[in-house]
């Protein structure tokens, strides 16, 4: 069975083939850790948790990495902290907690590695220099930018002609600049803001541009070049185009990546996401407020209407489609109840086919529907087969046996860490009964930082709200 998938960089569906079977390599561009993520930063982290999981199956959870890396300097976190009169690093840490317990909620799986841009400080003054060298960058009042013009086959990964480049890229006119394409690899850095020694003999300390960290990290934590580089289709251009071309001609290779796929973009009832409008809606609030249809949402419901259209199409986010899932989501859980199965499960062929087409997920959830299906009829195989396939695509957390037995483990290993948590899991509780969302943030947000993750979602049988927990793997 082929592995087949749209390659941004082609315009044509492959079939896969790594470079190094037994050492599969992926990169995704990760959180900017300056706020909750909203819905549509939730999309590529299912779309791709999909993937992870896909490629452990074929290869072998050992023989695949997954790297997504955390950009932890940039302006809009320099200005919050500024705001709230914060640290940096207080205000990223914290972030960072957050974003890992809203997607530990939605069942992704962490990746194998997530490299920091501040721990990649040294790596990416290597790259600034070794380009400069090369004739690919130049020194200009203060700054290092990478000369376009340079970079032969720049725009084709994103297929746009210079016009629309420049357009696209919104670029900074500036009178250093050779080229108004020519975009910045390091900068100086202004009063309060983090500085580092600069590369290339500037004496002024500054900080690194956006694009240049995602080269320095998958270079050198995934090789000059690797198997699969993804994102959300606004990355493709600038930020894609220009890691291409850095990576490209820093190593000289011919490319940076083999395959590239993009998720298509997310709106919200029919509309574009925009705080304006008052559809901007983070993952947390639907965890945790009841912003959405005057209630929380469990996890496995917003991943389920995340994963209803197929990643390349857009996505129209709605209340409505959160109900159906939900719906469905109890239905199966029913259906399943005291049947073992994990994550790890052997998937049925059905599912792993419709995976295997582009990571079809409306053919992954059209297979889920014929096993429940057949599952009422009374086919023992079909109950199995709905446990295991829900287990493997995410939508039963780890199976809730897992969860549960992880959390008794715990509780034996270490009964006072048990009384503590879950006497917070009450406060918590409470707090959100009394829509004393801060309060219940606070408690959330303590405990992850311990490595305590809490799960909320429907019980079947009762059909109330409830917590699980267990400790971050």
């Amino acid at each position: 069975m082929d592995l087949v998938i749209y390659n941004t960089l082609t315009r044509v569906k492959e079939a896969f083939t790594p470079i190094d079977p037994v050492n599969v390599r992926m990169y995704v561009c990760g959180p900017t850790v300056y706020d909750y993520a909203h819905i549509g930063n939730a999309r590529p982290v299912v779309v791709f948790d999909l993937l992870f999981r896909l490629l452990r199956h074929f290869y072998g959870a050992d023989y695949v990495t997954y790297a997504r890396n955390i950009t932890d300097v940039d302006d809009k976190i320099n200005a919050r902290a500024e705001v709230e009169k914060r640290t940096i690093r207080e205000v990223t840490e914290t972030t960072a907690s957050q974003y890992h317990s809203d997607m530990a909620a939605l069942s992704a799986l962490l990746p194998t590695m997530e490299p920091r841009a501040t721990e990649h400080i040294n790596d990416m003054k290597a790259m600034i220099e070794n380009l400069v060298a090369k004739g690919f960058a130049y020194v200009a009042e203060g700054h290092v930018l990478f000369e376009v013009g340079k970079m032969p086959g720049y725009g084709k990964l994103s297929g746009r002609s210079l016009e629309d480049m420049v357009a696209g890229a919104r670029v900074e006119v500036a009178p250093y600049k050779r080229d108004a394409m020519d975009f910045v690899l390091w900068k100086p850095s202004k009063p309060g803001e983090p500085s580092w020694p600069s590369p290339c003999g500037i004496v002024e300390d500054g900080r690194p541009g956006w694009h240049i960290e995602c080269s320095a990290m998958a270079g050198k934590h995934l090789g000059e070049v690797f198997d699969i580089h993804g994102g959300g289709i606004d990355l493709t251009f600038p930020h894609h185009e220009n890691e291409i071309a850095q990576s490209c001609c820093a190593h000289g290779t011919q490319k940076m990546a083999n395959y590239w796929l993009h998720n298509g973009f997310l709106q919200v009832e029919g509309e574009k996401v925009s705080k304006s409008l008052g559809n901007f809606i983070t993952v947390h609030e639907l965890l945790e407020s009841d912003k959405v249809g005057g209630r929380t949402w469990p996890g496995a419901a917003v991943r389920l209407t995340l994963m209803s259209a197929h990643y390349r199409q857009p996505l129209d986010f709605t209340q409505k489609g959160l109900e159906e899932s939900e719906k469905l989501i109890e239905r199966w859980a029913k259906l399943i109840d005291g049947v073992e199965t994990s994550s790890d499960a052997e998937p049925p062929v059905e599912v792993v086919e419709a995976l295997c087409e582009d990571l079809n997920t409306p053919r992954a959830i059209a297979a889920l529907h014929g096993f429940a299906r057949a599952a009422r009829s009374g086919d023992i195989g079909a109950v199995q087969k709905l446990a295991d396939a829900a287990a493997f695509l995410g939508l039963m957390p780890e199976s809730w046996q897992d969860v549960e037995a992880q959390t008794a483990e715990a509780a034996t290993a270490d009964p006072e860490l048990a009384v503590r948590v879950e006497g917070l899991i009450a406060d918590r509780l409470a707090a959100r009964a009394a829509k004393n969302w801060t309060e219940s943030d606070r408690i959330r947000d303590e405990l992850a930082a311990e490595g305590i993750v809490l799960k909320d979602g429907k019980n079947p049988e009762t059909g109330e709200m409830e917590t699980t927990w267990e400790l971050k793997r």
